[in-house]
């Protein structure tokens, strides 16, 4: 039995209808909703990482495989393996070589969970390394595909973690008509991990954009705030 196939044998063995069908409402795979038609096996959060730390050896040939599954445990323990890989490694040539994977097969990250464990770790982190290769970014974040947008924002917690805010504000700008709520989600959280470093610029931007900005971008960037201000912000929109 090969590598893959025997990982694919031991998620299936985990299969719990009951906590399949949770996971299947929580990450909206009704008709029409954002998740449509993704599958579910009801593994819990610990056994898809043991199962990622028991397989970490894939390698990119096999990790391919599992993100174009349609079975959506399968394309968490792909992801987490080939970050786990980026991460461990000292090597420049091997940082590029993961992260052009990750970009190739990008679509295998399509639900928040995958974009949110994969983008900061892997995506931002390469371009803290390689700044000048930041276009990307932009180009993402005006993708018709909601989760390239979400990459594009989320992989900037990265930068913001090392006191960098300039692309978080223009991407968070880009935002604005955006007409995803989990994009609002995305923006707003961003901010507010800004604001957690250094909350004038927040202030800021939301200065000059209360007017324009989704309220549920509003209300997550201003969540740490005193009431008072909170309410300041609120009303002003």
């Amino acid at each position: 039995m090969s590598a893959i196939t025997g990982l694919i044998a031991k998620t299936k063995a985990l299969y719990s209808p009951a906590r399949a069908e949770r996971s299947k409402n929580f990450c909206k795979t009704g008709p029409g909703q954002y998740a449509e038609d993704d599958v579910f096996w009801g593994l819990n959060a610990a056994q898809v990482r043991q199962l990622a730390d028991e397989y970490r050896y894939l390698s990119l040939d096999e990790i391919e495989i599992l993100l174009a599954d349609k079975v959506h445990e399968l394309r968490v323990i792909g992801l987490l393996i080939l970050v786990s890989q980026y991460e461990k490694t000292k090597d420049d040539a091997i940082r590029k070589k993961h992260y052009s994977f990750y970009i190739e097969h990008r679509a295998g990250a399509n639900n928040w969970d995958l974009v949110d464990l994969s983008a900061t770790k892997l995506m931002g982190d390469y371009l803290i390394r390689f700044p000048q290769e930041r276009t990307i970014l932009y180009r993402f974040i005006k993708s018709e595909n909601m989760w390239e947008r979400r990459i594009a924002m989320v992989s900037t917690l990265a930068f913001i973690r090392k006191g960098e805010f300039k692309d978080t504000l223009q991407l968070a700008a880009l935002l604005l008509n955006d007409k995803e709520d989990l994009m609002h989600k995305a923006g707003g959280w961003m901010l507010r991990e800004l604001g957690k470093r250094d909350e004038l610029v927040l202030c800021e931007f939301l200065d000059q954009y209360v007017a324009k900005i989704p309220r549920t971008m509003l209300r997550y960037a201003i969540e740490r705030f005193p009431e008072p201000k909170r309410l300041k912000y609120l009303k002003a929109k």
